[in-house]
């Protein structure tokens, strides 16, 4: 095998990944990451892997549960608003409401962000969102990886992964004891948290709608600051839901909408019934399937439509659970009830 050698040296930095940027990076994002950090983080940022130290006295059968996920397209709309500070929040709160479905605490989380090309100042706001997010979830941010990929992204262009691990006792692990005759509980959510951007971009498109003008008359966000929107972070309100109402299951209302996710939580010999009106929509659903010319039943099964987790609680115990959660300011309403059928979920009109 022959080299040409008339070139001249080749570095890391003239094939697209620079170390110096990397370094200033870190050193921009320890001040975020350390406001994250619980009493039982050992350690700092720079190791090989993130250190906790777990109270097992606490527990008598403890249980640990793990959830990873993304943010999806959702990171397009940031690019194209040009707003990085807030998707990060998106990131926690996909996985760490993800643990809290099923009674856990989260305890710490982990992010992995890979850009096309490596600015500092922009990873910065990318982890100011999930420090922000890791502090309402209650988890720390003990460790992550930046990777820079020239020749697979453009230079603005990133996808972010996070992982959380959290920890429940074996005897309050949901869900259990869901029945006929039990109330569902539905928790807002004012947009479409991380789920359904393909189809609503696509909706956007064939509409020529644009990102920078309203996003209906009168509206006083642009399309893209509505779509941008931050999930909200569950976590908090449901551990301390549990803690005072005997709650039967969660579930966090993701891909899928309602009829994908409730189903998930419903014993064999039970159905869900959701009556639309019974909770405020956010006009963002009307927006996208009026532009897309989207049906009723393809909006139920992409999107939230305005309710981002649901509790499923005994019905004496249904005024108790939206009071409670309001309390953490969060607007909830009884939105529907299991009944008996065959493990599927029912949405009609009130």
């Amino acid at each position: 095998m022959r080299f040409r050698k008339e070139h001249d040296s080749l570095t890391y930095e003239a094939a697209g990944v620079s170390i110096n940027a990397g370094e200033r990076a870190v050193e921009l994002i320890k001040p975020h990451v350390r406001s994250t950090f619980r009493p039982e983080v050992r350690g700092d940022i720079g190791g090989f892997g993130g250190l906790f130290a777990v109270d097992w006295k606490r527990y008598r059968e403890p249980l640990i549960v793990s959830s990873t996920d993304g943010v999806g397209t959702k990171s397009e709309i940031a690019r194209i608003v040009e707003r990085y500070d807030t998707i990060g929040i998106d990131l926690v709160a996909m996985s760490a409401d993800d643990i809290a479905v099923q009674g856990a605490e989260p305890l710490f989380f982990l992010d992995y962000i890979s850009v096309g090309k490596l600015m500092p100042e922009r990873l910065e706001e990318l982890v100011v969102g999930v420090a922000d997010g890791c502090r309402q979830a209650g988890c720390a941010l003990i460790g992550g990886e930046m990777s820079e990929h020239p020749g697979l992204l453009e230079s603005d262009e990133f996808d972010m992964v996070g992982f959380a691990v959290g920890v429940v006792e074996r005897q309050k692990l949901l869900p259990r004891d869901v029945a006929a005759g039990d109330a569902i509980i539905g928790i807002a959510s004012p947009g479409l948290r991380s789920n359904g951007y393909s189809l609503a971009r696509r909706a956007i498109d064939r509409a020529d709608l644009r990102y920078d003008e309203p996003a209906w008359k009168g509206a006083t966000r642009t399309l893209g600051e509505e779509l941008l929107l931050p999930s909200v972070i569950y976590t908090k309100a449901m551990l301390d839901l549990i803690a005072h109402v005997k709650v039967h299951a969660f579930a966090h209302i993701t891909g899928g909408g309602m009829p994908g996710n409730i189903n998930r939580v419903l014993p064999h010999g039970c159905d869900a019934r959701i009556e639309r009106g019974r909770w405020e929509e956010p006009r963002i659903f009307s927006v996208i399937e009026q532009a897309g010319n989207v049906s009723r039943e393809e909006m139920q099964r992409v999107f939230n439509l305005g309710v981002g987790m649901v509790a499923i609680v005994s019905a004496d115990s249904a005024n108790a659970a939206v009071d409670r959660l309001r309390t953490h300011g969060h607007d909830a309403w009884r939105i529907g009830s299991v009944i008996k059928g065959h493990g599927d979920v029912q949405i009609v009109d009130r």
